[in-house]
């Protein structure tokens, strides 16, 4: 399944948001509008459903509370609601699933966060309508979402476990050259790619291997000299490394250690695993970071090939992105890109209009059409600062 529609009210920098997804989603928009925020409604709902160290009132403690989440230009109306809709296809005119989620405020008493509104649809039919009777006889009920209550979830537990798999990694390239100096800690669910080859790790030889295989590939093409790239353990401490042979005049001597590979190599390793790596929905944050603009071309087509790939199932993908490069690919459909446009009762988000649509038809770019709106007026001022 795919998510087909989001909508949002008093989400973060958004009161209200009513917006379409497809496959492939590029979130466009200038810095601080919310494009993280946006991708964080899908993290949100992950942490609500994980098996283990889930649930709603930890999601909600872990952003710091719910007035980190609610937003600020919502002045009277305290509920933060998040719909979804769930389909096989883009373009399924009606939904497999609809859930929806609604929590506030008490408002008195021990200031608890509660449910106001849980709901389930499948094919149209409201199958789950909360909060119900039981809920009224026992309050402390609406501090948990049936998503996280195996009990009471079986006949739509096809929602909590596509949730659950949902995939974040915004590889930060010196937190995994660094991580034995950082002593260890990391954040969980290691969203920055902290204990990333203790991921590599966990995965079975077979599958590792074919997969390190294709992308030391597609390293090949992008990292000049570089030749294979290996799985190695640590003899003398068990400890999971990447190597990298480059071409050397002197035979195997031109081994690297991923603590030595650049900072763009690290990314675009990371980036590529995980495209391999799953088949649940993936969230990708700012993915041409430290890669030159010829890669990061070429990232949408790496995506699409992907999800064309016979022997996998299709992977839907959002990415917020304010890369010209990443957007200059004019294979990207237009139907796939909303703009967040921030203003003074919040952020909008918005799908391209009939008229840059017809600008995109014409052969023009995302970067050429869309891209351009996201820039703040002021810029050119910065250079007289």
């Amino acid at each position: 399944m795919i998510v087909t529609h989001l909508k949002l009210k008093n989400w973060r920098n958004f009161r209200e948001v009513d917006a379409p997804l497809r496959e492939r989603t590029y979130l466009l928009g200038a810095n601080a509008s919310g494009k993280s925020n946006l991708l964080d409604v899908f993290r949100f709902l992950r942490d609500i459903s994980k098996p283990q160290g889930g649930g709603l009132q930890k999601a909600i403690h872990d952003r710091g509370g719910i007035q980190k989440l609610r937003c600020l230009h919502a002045r009277k109306d305290p509920e933060l609601r998040i719909e979804v809709h769930l389909a096989d296809s883009a373009d399924d005119l009606k939904p497999l699933w609809k859930y929806v989620l609604g929590f506030k405020p008490e408002g008195k008493g021990a200031q608890r966060t509660l449910i106001s509104v849980e709901q389930v649809w499948h094919e149209g039919k409201l199958i789950l309508d909360r909060p119900d009777k039981d809920d009224r006889v026992d309050v402390m009920r609406l501090t948990q979402t049936a998503l996280e209550q195996i009990q009471v979830n079986a006949k739509f537990r096809d929602l909590p476990t596509f949730f659950a798999e949902i995939s974040y990694l915004h590889l930060v390239p010196q937190l995994l050259k660094y991580a034995d100096l950082l002593g260890g800690q990391r954040l969980e669910d290691d969203p920055f790619g902290q204990g990333f080859l203790e991921r590599i790790a966990q995965t079975s030889p077979k599958t590792r291997d074919a997969r390190l295989s294709k992308i030391g590939k597609a390293l090949a093409l992008a990292v000049p000299q570089f030749k294979e790239l290996r799985y190695v353990p640590d003899k003398a401490n068990g400890r999971p490394h990447l190597e990298a042979m480059y071409t050397h005049y002197r035979p195997n001597a031109g081994w690297q250690r991923e603590d030595q590979f650049s900072d763009g190599t690290l990314r675009l390793l990371g980036l590529l695993w995980v495209l391999l790596e799953g088949e649940s929905l993936l969230l990708l944050e700012e993915p041409e970071l430290s890669l030159n603009d010829a890669i990061v071309r070429e990232i949408p087509r790496l995506l699409q090939s992907i999800q064309r790939d016979k022997k996998r199932r299709s992977r839907q993908v959002l990415v917020s992105t304010h890369s010209e490069a990443l957007l200059s690919n004019t294979g990207i459909d237009g139907r796939g890109v909303l703009l967040l446009e921030p203003g003074q009762e919040g952020t909008t988000v918005r799908p391209v209009n009939p008229k840059e649509s017809v600008a995109l038809k014409s052969g023009l770019s995302i970067a050429e059409v869309i891209l351009p709106k996201t820039r703040p007026k002021a810029t050119e001022q910065l250079g007289l600062w």
